[in-house]
């Protein structure tokens, strides 16, 4: 008989810092927004789980349900405490891919769209795993099923390219007892589909970090632990790109907090990859327990940040074992309090305080009533901590505005002003939250666009591409001078595509003439208001024709 089981069959389920200002910014909620708040002294005590794990650099997370969000009670708490969100069920692949090649993010944007909303980066959870498989594809095996998975990480990745924090690319790969790989229809497509996921989801969104995650893995000294760092060590040596491993930290009677949880995070983090701390609770909630994993987090410097699998001890999958730091009533524990005042004396040993290398003076093209897309040379970043993408701001004197986000030199703004001068500039920020000093400004301005009361227009933008395969997204569809009720958009789709999912949009197609309208949730604009949607096509490999010749109506 065991004595490391298992958590419950994953219904539940299972599964960095903050820098300175150019000047003050008001943030805008227009495309990826992440938390921006200027580091503070390590003696500073602050009141909050994710401000004060921001003072070492760290995020303290919580796994949300999208169900729960209209829950003020919930979400209240969700807001004032974590700075990281994870969605409990809603990125798996049954959630996500219900019928093979049309997917469905409906429930997952929800959560992504309410994380960033409120200032939050977000994990993606999870991408290929043996477990919540939709029916489609446990019927699957072999060279079939290998294709759904890499087709599953591709369309995944591609909604959220450049939008989440980290990916649990693999879940529950290794079995319980022996060290080895756990017998299931993935693995038995080959030993190596570990690998081709991790390759797969680099190519999908180099930006993202690529995490391996696991429960029992904990205890240095058990052979599930070895396994895994073996599989994680021949990566590494291989070239393999994986980034972190997350340790999911189900502490219960069966598999107990260890004082050698310290040994298993450094060990790890010697490999070169950071540590996540990702799905955490402890049966009864000790304050001491809580506070000693929050240390051995805090002792490492690659021990990147913590999630707690829920919220409170009424949302958790093991309610019944109150195993989170709020009660069902909303009140914090003792362990909250723990938790806390480890957070609040925790230093990074090594900070980075080097900012990367200002970014060149963007490039705008592709001018429109409610858009633009810029260019611009690429930053460096020698702090160690390393590049991690990029603001980009309006200057409007005192006050400038956050426009957006990007991973790498370039992005599109969407959702602008039209018949408006935009005077815009760049920053790079590391992975320790240092921003740049500010790039020159480019200006432009907007067209006028709208056309008469009822009109509307629609941009797409291609967001990614493979080679038989891309992804639409978004197209945005831009009221005119009056409101509308509803919106049509239609386009050519070149010969031999074909579309295999869609969201935010009823779709349908007539030949190569397709036919967009909106949902039922996004037909109501007000004048000059906007929406969007998407969609994925497959196409004959080598043709890299896309669609053309959108009209709004």
């Amino acid at each position: 008989m065991r004595t490391n089981p298992p958590p419950a069959p994953e219904t539940r389920r299972p599964p960095g810092g903050f820098g300175g200002f150019r000047r003050m910014v008001a943030v805008g909620v227009i495309g990826l927004v992440a938390p921006l708040v200027a580091s503070l002294p390590a003696e500073a005590a602050e009141t909050t789980l994710g401000a004060a794990a921001a003072q070492s650099g760290r995020y303290f997370g919580t796994a949300i349900n999208a169900s729960k969000l209209g829950e003020s009670a919930y979400t209240t708490i969700a807001n004032r405490e974590f700075n990281m969100v994870t969605a409990e069920n809603e990125m798996k692949i049954d959630a996500t891919e219900p019928n093979r090649g049309q997917f469905t993010f409906t429930n997952a944007d929800r959560v992504y769209n309410w994380a960033v909303q409120n200032g939050k980066q977000v994990r993606g959870h999870t991408l290929a795993w043996h477990s919540q498989q939709p029916g489609w594809m446990q019927s699957l095996s072999g060279s079939t099923l290998r294709q759904a998975m890499i087709d599953h990480i591709n369309g995944v990745m591609a909604h959220y390219k450049g939008k989440i924090y980290a990916w649990d690319v693999v879940n529950e790969a290794y079995a319980d007892s022996g060290g080895g790989r756990r017998d299931s229809n993935l693995q038995r497509t080959g030993n190596d589909w570990i690998e081709v996921a991790f390759r797969t989801a680099r190519t999908a969104d180099p930006a993202a970090k690529l995490c391996y995650n696991d429960y029992n893995i904990d205890n240095w000294t058990w052979e599930k632990t070895q396994g895994v760092y073996n599989m994680v060590r021949d990566f590494k040596s291989r070239g393999v790109p994986i980034d972190c491993v997350g340790l999911q930290a189900h502490f219960n009677s069966g598999s107990p907090y260890n004082s050698n949880f310290r040994t298993t995070i450094s060990s790890f983090a010697a490999l070169g990859v950071d540590v996540q701390i990702t799905e955490l609770d402890i049966q009864g909630a000790s304050a001491t327990t809580y506070a000693n994993v929050v240390n051995d987090c805090l002792a490492v410097a690659r021990c990147t940040g913590i999630t707690t699998w829920g919220v409170r001890d009424s949302d958790s999958w093991r309610s019944g074992d109150t195993p989170l730091l709020f009660d069902g009533n909303g009140n914090k524990k003792p362990a909250y309090t723990s938790v806390l005042n480890a957070l609040n004396g925790g230093t990074n040993p090594n900070p980075d305080t080097t900012p990367p290398s200002t970014p060149g003076t963007p490039a705008a093209s592709g001018v429109t009533s409610s858009g633009a897309s810029l260019t611009w040379t690429a930053s460096t970043d020698s702090g160690g901590s390393g590049l991690a993408g990029y603001n980009v701001y309006r200057e409007q004197g005192a006050t400038d505005t956050l426009l957006g986000q990007s991973s790498t030199n370039s992005t599109t703004l969407t959702g602008l002003t039209a018949a408006t001068q935009y005077q815009v500039y760049v920053r790079a920020r590391d992975g320790a939250n240092n921003l740049s000093t500010a790039s020159s400004t480019v200006t432009f301005t907007t067209t006028s666009g709208g056309g008469p009361g009822g009109s509307c227009a629609a941009a797409p933008t291609t967001q990614t591409q493979w080679q038989t395969g891309y992804v639409i997204e978004p197209v945005r569809v831009t009221a005119g001078t009056s409101a509308i009720s509803g919106w049509t958009v239609t386009f050519t789709l070149p010969a031999g595509h074909t579309i295999t999912g869609s969201w935010n949009t009823q779709l349908t197609v007539s030949g190569q003439t397709v036919t967009a309208r909106n949902a039922a949730h996004n037909g109501n604009l007000g004048a000059g208001g906007a929406t969007a949607f998407g969609f994925q096509v497959s196409r004959p490999g080598g043709d890299t024709s896309v669609p053309s010749g959108y009209t709004c109506a």
